[in-house]
């Protein structure tokens, strides 16, 4: 069943092997998994316990953050023990996100994929959202991401227009 957990330091091997096959799969940015600042991790079990720091700070209203980054919360995407993917629910919309990033973005690794992770995780989410404040989320994907736009209009995102290649949809978080 898949679940939405905070990251955990006892996730952390199946974290490794989740890392690991994003990158084997030539896709060094990973959607949803807030490692964009950490350009020399390694992808240890060790280097685990940064991210999990790393991703908790980011978090709190009162932690420094750099410039243009807005509050996240970060989840990983479970089935069982296993992560199969990332999660990252913004608090607050900056003009990039508005135009590109929005509220939330999501990865599931690549042989987790077409299994419904990230539309459960996506449905979860706006609880969470909602939870938040956030009354409607903009959700974005490449335009070439038919994937991803399937998972967005199945869990009631509507279209508003396409921005530097990105497709913007908003979804009531609120039913």
């Amino acid at each position: 069943m898949t679940s939405l957990v905070r990251p955990d330091l006892a996730l952390a091997a199946s974290w490794v092997e989740t890392v690991g096959e994003f990158h084997a799969a030539g896709e060094q940015h990973i959607h949803g998994a807030g490692l964009w600042d950490l350009d020399h991790l390694d992808v240890t079990e060790e280097g685990c316990r940064t991210v999990v720091a790393h991703l908790a700070a980011q978090e709190r209203p009162a932690s420094e953050l750099p410039e243009g980054i807005v509050p996240c919360t970060y989840f990983w995407i479970t089935d069982g023990p296993d992560v199969v993917g990332f999660l990252a629910l913004r608090h607050t919309l900056n003009d990039w996100l508005l135009n590109e990033g929005g509220h939330i973005g999501y990865g599931v690794r690549p042989s987790r994929r077409r299994q419904g992770h990230a539309s459960r995780a996506l449905e979860l989410s706006l609880g969470a959202a909602a939870d938040l404040g956030i009354d409607r989320a903009l959700v974005t994907c490449d335009e070439d991401n038919v994937g991803s736009r399937g998972t967005i209009e199945r869990c009631g995102g509507v279209y508003e227009d396409t921005r530097n290649g990105k497709l913007r949809f908003w979804i009531d978080t609120r039913p």
